[in-house]
Parts: C-alpha cells; structure tokens; sequence
C-alpha cells in the first residue's frame, strides 16, 4: 500500500534532526542552513534581521509537521467538528517568541543564538508586528486561536492579510500623526502562500433566472468582475501539545494581472489598471469609511473575505467525503461581530445556487452552521450598509437577504400577531431613511446561537439591543465572558514573576491558569512578598528605561505608576484620569508643601483616524504632560507620560510594570475589556467602575482587592430618563470648576482658550458619558488608592491576591465554555 504524504514526512523528519530536532546542535544547524541556503548569508556578514529570518524559519519548520500532521488526522474523520473562525481583525503581536515558548525550546535557542554571536532578545525585538487589528477584538481573537490549539481543537482563523495593518501612531507637536504599517517589509517567515488553493470571488453585475431540470426556478449570477483569493497560511502552536492548527488568511489578486493589448497600445496604465483595483481590495486595516470609496472598500473587504472562506470550507469538506447538505455538520462557523455577516447569505447562494439544494434544506443547514458574538452595545457601532451600496456590490446577496428577510418576517408574523413595531424593529431591512442593511439583525437570525462577552453585557445585549430576538429566540442567548492567553501576557511579557511563580507552585501553570490558586497562602509570606516587590520593581525599571529612550522624560521607578492603556474613546474616559491629574497638579499650586504620593501617570493608546475628539484627548493629554512634567513645583512628584503607538509588542512591558490599572468607562458601555484581565495577571490592583468584566474580575479577587467607583449602569440609564444637569455639578463642585476652567483659560494650550473647548463643552453640556456625575467618586477612590499605597505590606498582598485569583480569565476558559455551550464539541 502507497504511504501517505504525511507518513513519508513523518518518516523523512525521523532521520532529518535538522528540521525538527529541538536539541541544541540541530537547531543551531537549521539556523546556519537557512541562513546560507535560502537567505544566501554567511554567520560573518549576517544582519540581525537576516538572524531573525533565520532563526523563524528553523522554528518554523518544527511547526509545519505538527499543522499538516494535525490537519491530515482531522479531515479523515468525517465525525470531526472543525472551528472556523471569521474575524475581520487578527492581533497575533510578534510570533517567535510565543512559538519559542510554546515548542518549550526558548532556552535551547538562547544558546544557539550566543553561540552564534547574537543575543536573542535583541533577535525578537527585530520582528515587526503584524498590525492586522485595531484593538480588542482583534487581540481576543489571536487569544482565541492560541487557546483553540492549546487545548487541541481543530480550528482554522480566516481573515484578511492586509499589505499595510493599523497605522503606526506618531505624536508629533502633542497630536497624534498616522504613518502606514509597513509590516510586510522586511519579510514574513510564518507565512506560506498557497496559489493552488486560490479561490474566485465575484462582485457587482447582475443576476438572471432560470428554470432548472426538475422545474425549479434558480438565479445565477453575472459579474461585472472577479477578484482572486489567495490563501496564505500561518502555522499557530498550542502550548505544550503536540497538534497545531493555522491562520488562513485571504490576499487579494486580479484574476488578469495585465491587460497585454493595452500595452501594446501604449495604455501602459490600462494594463496594469484591473491588477491595481484589485489588489487595493486589501491594502489597508479599516478603511476611513467617512466617504463613499470608503465605504465601498470596506464592504467589499468583508465579503471577499467570508466567499473565499466560505469556498475554501467547501472545498476542504467535499474533498473529504462530505456533502452540501452536511456542511454544518463539519464546520461550526464563529462570526466575531457583524462584520462577517455576510458568510450567511453568502452561504445560501453557494448551497441553493451553486450546489442546487432547495431553499429549506439550505437555510437549515445555514442555521445550524452559524453562531454570533457581539461586541459592542454602541448604536454607532452596529453596523448598517445602505441597501444601494449592497446591491452595488453583490446584488445576488441582497437577493437572497431579501428572501430570509421575507421569510423572517413572516414566522415573527405568525408568533407575534398585530405588533408592527415588533416587525419593523426586527427586519434586516432598515426602511427609515436610506433603507441599510442591518447586520446585527441579518446575523441574529441566521446563527443558532448568539452570545455577549461578559456577564453584565449580555444581559444588556438582551435588554438593550436585541431584546425581541429574545422574545423569539430565548434559549439561542449566551454569555461566554472573554479570557486572555497567558502564555502571551504571562509567560512571554513577565519572565520574572512566571519564574517566581513556577518556583513556588510548579510548571503546568500556564496551561492550567487557575491553579494560581495556590498563591494564595503566600500573599502572607513576608519573604514572598519582597521576592514579589522586587519582580514588580525590575519591570518598573525597564519601563522606566523605554519611557526614557521613546518619550525622553524621566520617570522615578519608585513612584505609583498608574497606567491607562487602551484606544482612546470618550467613553473609555481617558478625560476623567486628566481631570483627576489636574485636581493633583492644581492642589499642588495652591500648596506646594502638600504631601501627596509620587505617581507617574502612563497613556497609550490609537485614535481613529476620523474621530477627532479622541485626537484632541491625545494632544489634551500630551499637553497636561508638557507643563505638568516642567513645573519645578511638582518637585517629580507627578509626572504625566503619552506613550506612543501602543501594540502588543509594547504592552508585553507595560503590562507587567503597572501598579494601578485604570478601568474607568461609563458604566454599562464597555462590552468586557481584555486589558483589565491582563493588569491584574501581572500583580497590578484596578481603579473601575462596575462596566464589562470588571463585575467579574472584581468577584473573583474579592471585593477588598478592587479599587470600586462610579454609577452603575442602571444608574446610568436612569439619569438619561430622569434628567441630569452636568452643568449643575459642574457649577457646585469648586474643585472641578476649578479645573475645567483652569483647561479654558489656555494656559494648557499656549493660550488657545478655544483648543479644548470642545472636550469642555461636551462636559458641561450633554456628557453623555456621566464624566461629571463620577468625577467627585473617582476623586474620594484615587485619594483611597493612595492611603493604601502608603502600606507597602497591604498593597502587595492584594496585588498577589490578584494574581492568584486570576485563573477564571484565561482563554483557555472561554474556549472551553465555547465548545461545551455553542460549538458542542467535546
């Protein structure tokens, strides 16, 4: 019998050390060969990024045993579920690294390194960051894909390989200044192009009818043109397990790369016209979708990357025996948000018009396909496409939308007789106005399950934003609150304390998070404390070091460093711990004999692009910094820090150096938060309100070891149905008159009294964000903050306590609760 193409890897791989030995001497020949072989560089006159080609593609090869091996033993078996997961944003941060460390190999490589004559830190610092997201959704999903291969769930993440990612954040005059990411530059060693797999995907045209043999009337569609799909793939490692899954995601190509007859008609620009329009498909993260183009951009991204996607799951399914018609039978489809909504009536039309299945058996099995995550409670951020726009772009998909829609509507009809209200509320059609296309809606009716990210907003999800899909649907509602990898944010960004830890508890830790636990006693231990203490300081100090060498301030290691780090939004409130600065600094001037605590203040964070208030926070921040850090007065007993173009690479120093984490949004407006999980795994004690999976994360360390302030969100909603005069509290509060007025009178902006006025403004008048009504309470908690920091004893105990109660919040936890209360696999 002919041997597999695995087996004969397998076999060539036994007697091969070079590519998988993860001895010393083999890997430090992988390395030599790869960087004379295929880099055509000696030892003598290798760079460091030639070092760290070299260096990846060793590592690499040990992983694409294990990704082949994986997925040949799981397309075999037809009983196998595979997790897909759709997901327009990927925030993997530098992968050699975390590989390093999940192959258990990062000490091995260490010395292969300095025997070589380089220094592998100095190696990882040279690996770009693939800035594939723009924050939190994107984080939890390489989360999620690092826990699904831990805890060796077949699963495969698509998304887009944007050519340039998130911009790279520049602070130029105090005003944050938007470069492109160029990520790609230098070369990408994890990924593997795959043309042989690439995929056709059509957009705009028109659709025409016919009639099929069996009498049936069936559409096919005729584009105006196509794009090519091209898969690249990404091999992603569990920890400590033998399996790995990968990272499949879509670039963007002309199906004609160059139009010859043109050129030889001289229309040079012609020729390469479709190859241009094309590849600009997936040029960029997030398109400004302020104008038109924009918007077009961004919704031709979407269903590109849910067709090839769709396509590549079919094509993997029927060429291991499986059928059309039990495609959810293989597949459990993951949307992270609304923006690949698309998948689902993208894939009626490859089940009813390219397979041929009746309309009933291809919604069923849609329907059973499909589950949804929602992300965000924010009415601007549910997403709405103008039904022109859709039919612009992919007119058989409106089609088919309007006949789920049509369908919908009328089963809500039959269960909810004469509730017009509910109807309209409920369809995927938005009539007011422009009709839109509602994603939100045409993803809650297509998936079998639906679920928020944390406890408290997934009650708000189905109290706030979905409630008659819940008078429909009641037991199709879940919450999976979201975790984070701590083989990342623990053991990768915190070396220090994961040593301490394992030393103290033992090895398996990071793959079994809530065995912190037995940290527990220690937080009673003097001499674990200092060793503690003295963790915390290390970090302290290097951050101190690159606040140095980026921002050129001066920093005391020593002092409170209290850190907010997260995109700038207004309801993230970043004003509120300006305000609270201020208070600090104004108290200061009126007696500079005051004794307060030394704190060093830390931002970071991006800005949208268009959103220009949150711009305006960044350079109100930046010009707080600027007089605050000057004043011989303060005597460094405040010092105020804008660290700029926050990624994963930076938080992996910042998280791990923070005393005081800064969780302080509206209450009621933050879906989870990751961050907050992150501060706490690294011994920081949080200042939140009772928003997202603060609630959670507060129950879990205890109430005594959590800095609480604030409304509440029934509180919240309660002052926008009963009234609330933020000016009335602006006008009996001296202190925040104080300064607010103090931010007026330009003496923050060179004497610009108009500079800020609209962050003042909005304050006084709407403050739709209750700023205001919590700014007397984050006051009294800031003052508490610092009682306690005073007794070095008791801050340390809870900062330990922190850790050791932090096990609930891994990703490993989610994903489990994912496969037990949605995926259903074992």
């Amino acid at each position: 019998m002919e041997k597999s193409s695995i087996e004969s890897i397998k076999e060539y791989s036994i007697t091969n050390r070079v590519r998988t030995g993860m001895d010393v001497a083999s890997l430090k020949q992988a390395v030599i060969e790869h960087l004379f072989y295929q880099q055509g560089r000696s030892i003598k006159d290798a760079s460091l990024n030639d070092m760290y080609l070299a260096v990846s593609y060793a590592v690499r090869d040990r992983l694409k045993l294990r990704e082949q091996t994986t997925m040949d033993a799981v397309i075999s078996k037809n009983n196998v579920r595979i997790v897909s997961y759709l997901s327009a944003e990927f925030l993997m941060g530098p992968q050699l690294g975390s590989h390093l460390i999940d192959l258990d190999i990062f000490d091995e490589m260490q010395e292969v390194t300095h025997d070589l004559g380089f220094n592998l830190k100095d190696i990882m610092n040279q690996e770009p960051e693939p800035g594939l997201g723009n924050g939190g959704l994107g984080r939890l999903a390489a989360c999620y894909i690092d826990s699904l291969a831990s805890l060796e769930v077949p699963a495969i993440g698509y998304g887009i390989r944007y050519e340039f990612g998130i911009f790279t954040q520049y602070i130029v005059n105090g005003w944050q200044e938007e470069r492109t990411d160029k990520w790609l530059q230098t070369g990408n060693p994890w990924e593997t192009p795959r043309p042989d797999l690439a995929v056709s995907v059509k957009f705009g045209g028109h659709t025409e009818s016919y009639q099929l043999d069996d009498g049936r009337l069936a559409y096919r569609w005729i584009p105006a043109y196509k794009v090519k799909g091209i898969p690249y793939d990404s091999p992603e490692m569990g920890y400590n397990v033998p399996s790995c899954n990968f990272l499949r995601l879509w670039k963007s190509e002309a199906e004609e790369s160059f139009d010859f007859k043109a050129f030889n008609h001289g229309d040079y620009d012609k020729a390469v016209d479709y190859k241009v329009k094309s590849e600009n498909l997936c040029k960029v993260l997030y398109p400004n979708d302020a104008v038109v183009e924009g918007k077009k951009l961004r919704l031709k991204q979407q269903y590109f990357f849910v067709s090839c996607s769709l396509q590549d799951m079919m094509r993997l399914h029927l060429t291991s025996g499986g059928m059309p018609q039990t495609f959810h039978k293989r597949w459990a489809v993951q949307l992270n948000d609304t923006h690949p909504a698309l998948s689902i009536p993208e894939l009626m039309r490859l089940l009813v018009d390219e397979y041929q299945l009746d309309w009933e058996t291809a919604w069923k099995v849609t329907t059973q396909t499909f589950s949804y995550t929602n992300h965000t409670l924010l009415p601007e951020a549910l997403e709405k496409w103008p039904v022109a726009l859709v039919h612009y772009l992919v007119p058989r998909l409106l089609e088919i939308i309007y006949e789920i829609n049509a369908r919908f509507l009328q089963e809500v009809g039959r269960l909810f007789p004469n509730h017009y209200l509910k109807l309209k509320r409920m369809s995927i059609i938005d009539e007011e106005g422009n009709r839109s296309v509602r994603m939100a809606n045409l993803a809650s009716v297509g998936a079998y399950a639906i679920n928020g990210v944390a406890a408290l907003h997934s009650e708000l999800l189905k109290k706030q934003v979905l409630p008659d899909f819940v008078d429909m649907f009641p037991n199709q509602f879940f919450n999976v609150t979201n975790g984070v990898t701590p083989r990342r944010f623990m053991v990768l960004s915190n070396p220090l304390l994961s040593q301490l830890i394992t030393n103290t508890i033992g090895q398996t830790w990071p793959g079994k998070l809530e065995e912190l636990k037995q940290l527990e006693p220690y937080a009673g231990d003097p001499e674990f404390r200092a060793k503690f203490r003295k963790v915390k300081q290390e970090n302290k100090k290097f951050l101190a070091l690159k606040i140095k060498e980026v921002c050129g301030i001066d920093v005391n290691p020593y002092s409170m460093f209290d850190v907010q780090v997260k995109r700038i939004h207004e309801y993230k409130r970043q004003h509120l711990n300006v305000l609270h600065i201020l208070t600090l600094y104004h108290r200061i001037k009126k007696n500079p004999e005051i004794d307060l605590v030394p704190q060093t203040f830390i931002f970071g964070g991006k800005a949208a692009p268009g959103y220009q208030k949150a711009k305006l926070l960044i350079k109100l921040i930046t010009s707080v910094a600027k007089v605050v850090n000057s004043d011989s007065d303060v005597k460094d007993r405040l010092k105020v820090v804008f660290y700029p173009n926050f990624n994963v690479s930076n938080a992996q120093f910042i998280y791990p150096a923070a005393d005081v984490s800064e969780q302080i949004s509206t209450a009621g407006k933050e879906a989870s938060g990751t961050g907050n999980m992150k501060f706490a795994m690294n011994g920081a004690l949080t200042v939140g309100t009772l928003d997202g999976a603060n609630i959670e994360i507060r129950e879990e360390v205890g109430e005594e070891n959590f800095f609480l302030f604030g409304l509440t969100a029934q509180q919240v909603e309660e002052t926008f149905k009963n009234g609330y005069s933020a000016k009335f509290i602006y006008e009996h509060n001296h202190e925040l008159r104080d300064v607010i007025n103090w931010i007026d009178s330009g003496y923050f902006s060179n004497g610009d009294t108009s500079l800020f006025k609209p962050i003042t403004s909005s304050l006084i008048g709407d403050d739709n964000y209750r700023l205001m009504a919590d700014y007397p309470l984050y006051i009294k908690c800031r003052e508490y903050v610092e009682q306690v920091w005073r007794d070095a004893d008791k801050w340390d105990k809870m900062a330990i306590l922190n850790v050791a109660r932090i096990g609930k919040f891994s990703s490993d936890r989610s994903i489990r609760e994912y496969c037990e209360k949605i995926w259903k696999l074992t």
